[in-house]
This record gives C-alpha cells, sequence and structure tokens, in this order.
C-alpha cells in the first residue's frame, strides 16, 4: 500500500511540477526552460544545478513555469514547488495520467531514445477541476541519466 501511495504522490508532482496551472505561457516558453535548465545541469554539475532548480526563487521559476528534474530510475531530483518530494522512489510503470497512459515510461524512453521531444498527457487542470490535455518539453541532460520537463495545459 505505502508503494501505491508513494506512486500517486510521485505521479502528482511530476504532472503538477511540470505543467502550468495558467495558460499565459506558451509552449515555447515551456521547451527554453527545459533546455536552459538541462543546458545549466550540464555545464554546472549534477548537485549545483539540481539545487538552482529545486530553488523556487531561482533562474528556472517563471510567471507560471517551473522545471522539475527526473532521473531514469523515475525518481523526482527537483521540485521547485513541492521539495518534499523530492527522491521518493516509485514504479514509473504504475505512473498514468487520466487516460491510463504511462508517461513517465514515455518521458524516460523520449529522453533515452531521442534526447528531447514533446509529450502529451491528460490531467485534472486544478484551475478548472476538469480533465484536460496538455503537453511538456521533455529535456535530457547530456552525459547524465535524468530529463528536465517544463510544460503547459492546452
Amino acid at each position: 500500500m505505502r508503494k501505491v501511495v508513494c506512486t500517486m504522490v510521485v505521479a502528482l508532482a511530476v504532472v503538477f511540477g511540470a505543467v502550468s496551472l495558467l495558460q499565459a505561457a506558451s509552449l515555447d516558453d515551456a521547451k527554453a526552460l527545459a533546455e536552459k535548465a538541462a543546458a545549466y545541469i550540464k555545464a554546472n554539475g549534477r548537485d549545483r544545478g539540481i539545487a538552482e532548480v529545486n530553488n523556487p526563487k531561482g533562474q528556472f521559476v517563471k510567471g507560471d513555469l517551473y522545471v522539475t528534474v527526473t532521473a531514469f530510475d523515475g525518481r523526482l531530483l527537483a521540485h521547485p514547488m513541492q521539495p518534499k518530494l523530492v527522491n521518493l522512489v516509485s514504479d514509473p510503470t504504475q505512473v498514468r495520467d487520466a487516460t491510463g497512459k504511462q508517461f513517465v515510461v514515455e518521458n524516460t524512453q523520449l529522453a533515452k531514445t531521442k534526447g528531447s521531444g514533446w509529450v502529451t498527457f491528460a490531467w485534472t487542470n486544478p484551475a478548472t477541476q476538469k480533465a484536460q490535455p496538455g503537453k511538456y518539453w521533455i529535456q535530457r541532460v547530456e552525459g547524465m541519466d535524468m530529463y528536465t520537463m517544463c510544460g503547459v495545459f492546452q
């Protein structure tokens, strides 16, 4: 039961951490912020980079957008808005969106094989309380087994 609860908490953290709650931000803004964070981590090292992404007043929180960082094993490494969720271990195959899609598995595969790209999802938007489609940009941190993520509801 603890594993299921932990899995659900991580799922919520991943989605809400990566998704803008307002529609003011564009897909281009989300992509640029995720790419910037990945470049920063590569240039400054894992520890310093993750610390900066975890900073709620840092450069990777911009208006209604913020970046999260996830390891290839499914662990959330950085979440500037919900730091208590960082480093929770989960089974990525159990994390699903409103349509049942295993989006953490998809995110990781995309990061491993292509390095970057858009992922669509359906999740309850806290602003509308309705399941709503969205997109987030996945960006692998070059040379590391992790990726950044930032997105918006559509």
